[in-house]
């Protein structure tokens, strides 16, 4: 799909929202009907998307296009007004670092040091913009994607890879740097943030929360439930879908009949679509919505529309369901280049700079690797530890066993 980006002038937010509301009540749901049953009928043909303008296209809020062109907003302009290039070189850098680490750790899979890898390929800009949009004193709870936001709240890369290693359950600790473990299940991190927000708001904390998912997390009953209490209790927690636009294989059309940013008026709080690819459009967003949840206005739902460049994880294969053409299309509006252009144009980075960059992640790729191959083995007995609290007797059985069977190959080898 391509996005008109006139159309991005105005903010689009859900019917709960304060400002930018599109339509009244009754307008909102003849459109809504007549776009679910567009794309319900369009997707029970075929999952191939076309890449011309519909009317069924989303409407978002976009600063940047993908021409690298800057747009108005009177509504978010006022949350970058005062960036400089310094920081939009910044911005920047942080995209292309955190993909060269991305593109570094799915070759290290490719080649067997890692037994599986999920990659961020296409969605640095909504990572990094909302990343950057947070305070060090909020705390963050991501699934096992969000690659981009560790690195802003400075996790260093190498710490993220042990657990796709399979040395570590984590491999940091989440209070140094208010960044919480990846989470595998899905969406039950949502209800973690949620719960953490509510304890927070009682304490009288000027911080907030974000909770990271995905469109496919957002069928899980986990995000309805943490929906309802977060609105209920007026929680300060912003919630964070990259809707990426294929739950491993499925797109977004099997999973809803509304934009998904529409869900949260349901439940009594504003969402609002932002452009995914845009990480100016990111940054003021979620600014605006972290604002909103430290000034007890409670939660919010953002939907960053983006595209999943790569395959799911690195056990999947994307094009036994998506075309090629749709891959092409999105390239076009490529997060890098889109903010490439712009510092360009604006003379805001000169060739030098790119140079320098372009060093610096060759020299992150190979730091990374030598890391990953650097990473100690894990006790082979320390699976069954923890447990039980008070230990159990099958898992002092099993245990045992383990070490009859460990102690075999010691016997093969001395013969």
């Amino acid at each position: 799909m391509t996005v008109d980006s006139s159309a991005a002038s105005e903010p689009r937010r859900s019917a709960a929202g304060k400002a930018g509301t599109t339509g009244s009540k009754t307008g909102t749901k003849r459109t809504t009907r007549t776009t679910s049953r567009t794309t319900t009928s369009t997707a029970s043909r075929t999952t191939t998307r076309s890449t011309t303008k519909k009317s069924t296209d989303p409407e978002l809020v976009q600063l940047l296009t993908p021409e690298g062109k800057r747009v108005k907003n009177a509504e978010y302009d006022a949350y970058v007004a005062g960036i400089t290039p310094e920081e939009l070189r910044g911005l920047y850098r942080d995209m292309v670092l955190t993909r060269r680490f991305d593109a570094e750790a799915t070759a290290l899979q490719r080649q067997g040091e890692l037994g599986l890898w999920a990659s961020l390929l296409g969605q640095e800009a909504a990572q990094i913009g909302s990343g950057r949009a947070t305070r060090e004193d909020d705390y963050v709870f991501p699934t096992y994607r969000e690659h981009g936001v560790a690195w802003c709240r400075g996790v260093d890369p190498t710490n993220l890879l042990g657990m796709f290693r399979g040395v570590n359950h984590g491999g940091w600790d989440p209070n140094t740097n208010n960044f919480h473990l990846y989470t595998i299940v899905i969406g039950s991190q949502t209800l973690h943030a949620t719960g953490y927000a509510m304890g927070i708001a009682k304490d009288g904390a000027d911080s907030a929360v974000i909770a990271y998912f995905g469109d496919g997390a957002s069928s899980q009953g986990d995000v309805a439930e943490s929906f309802t209490f977060s609105a209920v209790y007026n929680a300060p927690v912003v919630f964070f879908c990259q809707n990426n636009q294929w739950a491993i294989s499925e797109p977004t059309e099997k999973q809803t009949r509304v934009p998904l940013y529409q869900r949260a008026q349901g439940f009594g709080f504003p969402g609002v679509r932002v452009d995914g690819n845009d990480v100016l459009a990111c940054l003021a967003v979620t600014k605006w919505a972290l604002e909103r949840a430290r000034s007890g206005e409670g939660p919010t739902l953002v939907e960053a529309y983006t595209y999943r460049m790569g395959a799911h994880t690195t056990s999947d294969d994307p094009t036994k369901y998506r075309a090629d053409e749709e891959r092409e299309a999105w390239e076009a509006k490529d997060p890098i280049l889109r903010l490439r252009r712009y510092l360009e144009a604006a003379n805001h980075a000169d060739e030098g700079f790119f140079a320098e960059l372009e060093t610096e992640s060759e020299a992150l790729g190979r730091r990374v690797r030598e890391a990953v191959r650097a990473m100690p083995d894990p006790d082979k007995f320390a699976v069954f530890e923890n447990v039980y609290a008070d230990g159990h007797a099958l898992v002092d059985e099993e245990r045992a066993q383990f070490a009859a069977y460990q102690a075999s190959f010691a016997d093969v080898e001395g013969v």
